[in-house]
């Protein structure tokens, strides 16, 4: 029937979140690995770069596609095989109460969302930063225990840990913001070993920027400020390094929707965010990081119109423009833009019979559906008028799976039928020839 090589020992649990997620038109969370299908030189192009990570650098990366066309598919997907490989990861969206820079606390909630999101192999679902510095606790502890002979629960094991922990994150104190940061880490401690829960909650609401107030924080832990709007990206380096000391392999961080900045129209705001980004990019690539990478998902239109997006600021816009001897069919997989092309029919044809495969599987029936019949739709949608623009994987698979789902329901009904009254593409968003969303466009007399 289908491709089952990645399919057959598909848990019901995970494809049954992936059939749920793909029938609403959403990215799943989990079990990415069973439907992927191309962006072979992308996937290759994003996994050396956590190789770069491992190795202590940093990179900078922006995927480029039109909606639908699958950049928060491959953003999951590089966060599944990032947590595989050991490094802790955080993502978000971006959003009128999201964005990079703000000031009514715009960056500040993307800062606690990131935070929020951050999940690592043991904490895949997010909310991982208490998980992390207490399994790195728990860790120290039993180290110096051994190879020390103190006994568990010891004043002396207690003092030698804590002494240790300074030492980890005495590196932290001489960057920007690290003292009140590593205090937070050392109440922390504090409170995991004598049981005060309110001192260790305290120091994660500190972390994750939960504090309105200075007045607020210093009621509970002796620090001199908070994290704000301001200070948010220099915080997330501290997580970072935190990170990495508590032995994960680096840290990796995904922003998607982007064409949130671009939507932005007051143009000092704007330039506010592109700014940001430009400090994110510049310290990426000279090297001002160490095992971090950014990964930002955006529209065509939202990076190259010159006269909103980011090109529109000229100091990205030089930038991030591709290479003058890339032409159709050559590209450049080093530069930071990712220009995702439309999957082929080939590709597409691959990846409905992997999904007719597991709504079989999972549902235990036959839906009598064979190869020939998809190739046939297949055809038809590649042959109907703009489908180079409107025929995205988002469109397909969606309904695709709601075809299957019917005829699960209404066994009287024929692929043939219905299949003959899909109009995909027609009834999603309308885009811009570039790839924008047309009610978005812009008009000036």
């Amino acid at each position: 029937m289908a491709d089952v090589r990645k399919t057959q020992d598909i848990p019901k649990r995970i494809s049954g979140a992936i059939l749920n997620s793909l029938a609403a038109g959403v990215v799943p969370r989990t079990g990415l690995e069973y439907i992927a299908i191309g962006r072979t030189n992308e996937i290759a192009a994003l996994l050396s770069d956590l190789e770069v990570v491992e190795s202590g650098g940093s990179t900078f990366r922006m995927i480029s596609g039109r909606y639908g066309s699958g950049k928060s598919f491959l953003i999951q997907l590089m966060r599944s095989h990032a947590m595989e490989r050991g490094f802790a990861v955080a993502d978000a969206d971006l959003s009128p109460e999201r964005r990079l820079a703000g000031s009514k606390g715009q960056g500040l909630a993307t800062y606690r969302e990131l935070l929020r999101n951050l999940s690592t192999r043991a904490a895949p679902d997010g909310g991982a930063l208490a998980v992390i510095l207490t399994r790195w606790i728990s860790k120290m502890q039993l180290t110096i225990a051994k190879e020390r002979g103190f006994a568990p629960g010891s004043p002396e094991l207690a003092d030698a840990v804590e002494l240790a922990i300074m030492e980890v994150i005495s590196g932290l104190e001489v960057l920007v913001h690290g003292f009140d940061f590593a205090t937070a880490v050392r109440c922390f401690y504090r409170g995991a070993v004598s049981g005060d829960d309110e001192l260790r909650q305290a120091a994660l609401r500190w972390i994750r920027g939960e504090f309105a107030t200075k007045t607020e924080a210093r009621a509970y832990l002796p620090v001199s400020g908070i994290i704000e709007d301001s200070s948010w990206y220099d915080y997330l380096k501290l997580v970072g390094a935190l990170l990495v000391a508590a032995g994960h392999r680096g840290f990796i961080i995904f922003i998607d929707e982007t064409v949130n900045l671009y939507k932005i129209t007051q143009s000092i705001s704007r330039e506010a965010n592109y700014e940001k980004l430009l400090n994110i990019f510049n310290d990426c690539t000279q090297g001002k990081l160490s095992h971090m990478a950014f990964i930002f998902g955006a529209t065509p239109q939202c990076v190259e119109d010159r006269r909103r997006g980011l090109y529109s600021y000229e100091a990205l816009r030089s930038r991030l423009s591709g290479s003058r001897f890339a032409q159709a069919g050559i590209v450049d997989m080093s530069e930071p833009v990712i220009k995702l092309q439309p999957l082929t029919p080939e590709e597409i044809l691959a990846l409905l019979k992997r999904i007719l495969y597991i709504h079989a599987k999972h549902y235990d029936w036959d839906p009598g559906v064979t190869d020939e019949q998809i190739v046939a739709l297949v055809q038809n949608l590649a042959g109907r008028m703009g489908a180079d623009v409107l025929l995205t994987p988002r469109e397909v698979v969606r309904d695709f799976t709601g075809l299957l789902n019917i005829l699960r329901q209404n066994p009287e009904a024929s692929f043939e039928s219905l299949a003959a009254k899909l109009d995909i593409g027609s009834s999603g968003q309308t885009e811009t020839a570039d790839g924008g969303d047309a009610q978005f466009a812009e008009f000036e007399l």
